[in-house]
């Protein structure tokens, strides 16, 4: 079983935010005993004091290892540096991080706004242990109205914006952001359709029926008449509702008195739709144009971040975030650091309400509206609506946080029956569960899926594709996938399978196999080949001999003993969790390499051959077979295929004469 060292601390703290503070306690304790030699990080940084200039711009510290300690942005490099060997000074946080710096990389900037985005930038790329971290690893959705066709698109949209066009966000969430899109369909009948869609069609699709298009690709609607309803739709997304729904309920109250009723009953739906988008909105912000909204609340040495997103006067959703690595930084700090990363992502409006006096809120400002392009004023709302919605926004993340806190608190004590249950030393922080899925040996593929403290690591799961095990042979197939994932340990650094910035080099304090004593039995002989046995736990978990009655999966240990946990277990729901998530993220791996081998073609495997001129071969031959048994000259007769491609298939075809 892992063993936890002397002095480690092993159980979490009862109350608020316990789980978080023993998170944060144990990880400073790996990091203090990792690099503990303090006068070794000040002189490192000393060394660099030396050749630094009183210049804008970031630095970074590192360890020994080249990894990314700390961020920080300054207006005077040395001075800032500087400051960094003066011990006394520190507050433990940062001592922790000098003890183990050993060098430094510096990049100057033209000034110090400038470095302070870089800064951000940088703490968003590296997550370095010592920095403040926003921690959201789900891009905000936005609604796009695209710009690139004569009858632009409405669509949703995540990422990078580079398509031409207009776009309206952020939205707190996908479901916001769907039924806000759903609902503009309805009001101003815009298509979301893909383009490829669009110009194969030769009749309406059911949206035209359900009355949520306008059909534009079979020419129900004219381009002039179109482009009205885009503006429409541009206008009541920049703010001006009241207008359009003025000109909707003028264009019913026209159609009923010309009796055409049919029109009038369109456009009333439509100004229902108006309607309910308005009244999906849970706070007052009319009037307020395009503006966030920022509050922060602290209880139990855990801090919580709510943010309200509003833009044309409407309500596009809130969020909660739970900020990292806070221990020893102030709260106005920690508020103004969850801003920066958070506008790293998401264009900054041009009014940003907050609960606090921020430090350097003017070089903030100016950071800001260099990203923007435009002025960005961050203000402390005193009175009127502003204030309303500030003190609505506190009680948000009040709370949000309590609700963290219930459930951080909830995880502990899970936390704690799951140690004394599978007889560890400390509750595991990662958990590692693992499974393999084939059809007969076919398409064989392993997964790996990761649990911390926070739930799910999505970020960290590995598909393995089994490449020697034999057909059949699960226990030789999980032998694979764990000498895949551990050998880097043995050979001291990360193995072949290792990608930058991975996981490779992390152990996980619990291993979970779906399998009983066989599979248990090959994972455990592998980590002793490699030296691991005594680091890792490892658990097998597998259905009884009754497989048909939910609760009765059977616990085995390395040593051949077995546990059951009573039906209706908080615990026992909470491993199926975890094991029926494993199950899900292999089947649709194996599923996704099925799909994969049954679309193939073999004219796949012949190289130096494009997916243009494979397609080309078999619209001209109409199947790979007939490809293979064409004569040269009938080859070089398909339109799009050179001679020099003809050449190439037909030899890869007849190479044996």
């Amino acid at each position: 079983m892992a063993r936890t060292p002397a002095g480690t601390p092993n159980d979490p703290p009862h109350g608020p935010g316990g789980a978080e503070r023993f998170n944060e306690e144990r990880a400073a304790y790996t990091v203090a005993s990792a690099q503990p030699d303090l006068e070794g990080g000040v002189q490192a940084i000393r060394d660099m004091v030396k050749v630094l200039k009183p210049v804008p711009g970031v630095y970074r510290m590192c360890d020994a290892r080249g990894e990314v300690l700390y961020v920080g942005k300054a207006r005077s490099l040395k001075a800032r540096v500087a400051n960094y060997t003066q011990i006394a000074g520190l507050s433990g946080r940062l001592q922790r991080m000098v003890s183990q710096t050993r060098s430094m990389e510096i990049i100057t900037t033209n000034s110090e706004a400038e470095a302070l985005l870089l800064e951000a930038q940088l703490i968003k790329r590296f997550r370095p242990p010592f920095n403040v971290l926003l921690r959201d690893d789900k891009s905000f959705p936005f609604i796009l109205l695209r710009a690139d066709h004569a009858f632009p698109r409405i669509q949703k949209h995540r990422g990078a914006r580079r398509a031409k066009g207009n776009y309206y966000g952020p939205f707190a969430s996908a479901g916001s952001v769907n039924t806000t899109l759903n609902a503009l369909q309805k009001l101003f009948l815009l298509r979301s359709c893909t383009d490829s869609f669009f110009n194969n069609r030769d009749r309406p699709c059911l949206l035209y029926q359900i009355k949520r298009c306008s059909a534009p690709c079979v020419g129900r609607i004219d381009e002039p008449d179109y482009d009205a309803l885009v503006g429409q739709a541009k206008d009541f997304l920049a703010g001006k509702s009241g207008a359009v729904q003025a000109d909707l309920e003028r264009q019913m109250a026209q159609a009923a008195a010309n009796l055409d009723f049919e029109t009038a009953a369109i456009l009333r739906d439509r100004l229902r739709a108006a309607t309910f988008i308005q009244g999906s909105q849970a706070i007052n912000a009319a009037g307020l144009g395009d503006a966030d909204v920022f509050a922060l609340a602290a209880k139990g040495g855990v801090m919580g971040v709510q943010a309200f997103f509003i833009r044309g006067g409407q309500n596009w959703g809130h969020r909660a975030f739970f900020p990292r690595h806070t221990n020893d930084v102030d709260e106005a700090q920690v508020l103004a650091s969850v801003m920066l990363q958070f506008y790293e992502e998401v264009p900054p409006p041009p009014t940003i309400l907050v609960d606090r006096d921020l430090p350097e809120r003017e070089l903030i400002e100016a950071a800001l509206s260099e990203v923007a392009g435009r002025k960005v004023r961050i203000t402390i709302p005193e009175r009127g609506d502003r204030r309303k919605l500030m003190a609505q926004a506190q009680r948000n993340a009040i709370e949000a946080l309590e609700r963290r806190l219930a459930e951080t608190g909830t995880k502990a004590k899970m936390g704690r029956e799951l140690a004394e249950f599978l007889e560890l030393d400390a509750p595991p922080q990662r958990i590692e569960v693992y499974d393999n899925s084939h059809i007969q040996g076919a398409k064989a593929v392993g997964a790996m899926i990761v649990s911390g403290p926070e739930g799910f690591e999505k970020g960290q799961y590995r598909k393995f594709n089994i490449r020697e095990a034999q057909s059949n042979d699960d226990f030789a197939m999980m032998r694979e996938v764990m000498a895949r994932r551990f050998r880097g340990f043995a050979e001291g650094e990360p193995g072949p399978d290792a990608k930058p910035g991975g996981h490779e080099g992390v152990l996980p304090d619990l291993i979970l196999i779906d399998g009983g004593k066989g599979q248990l039995s090959s994972v455990t002989s592998v980590l002793e080949q490699l030296g691991l046995a005594d680091e890792v736990a490892v658990i097998g978990i597998a259905k009884g001999p009754h497989h048909g009655r939910e609760g009765r999966e059977v616990f085995h240990f390395p040593d051949g003993r077995e546990k059951l946990l009573p039906q209706g277990s908080p615990l026992l729901f909470h491993l199926q969790n975890l094991r029926d998530e494993v199950h899900r993220y292999v089947i649709g791996a194996h599923r996704a390499k099925r799909s994969r081998a049954i679309t193939a073609s073999p004219l796949d495997e012949i190289p130096g051959i494009g997916p243009a001129r494979k397609r080309a071969l078999l619209l001209h031959f109409g199947t790979a077979s007939k490809v293979r048994a064409a004569a040269l000259e009938d080859l070089q007769r398909a339109p799009g295929v050179s001679a020099a491609v003809a050449r190439k298939v037909y030899d890869f075809y007849h190479a044996g004469g």
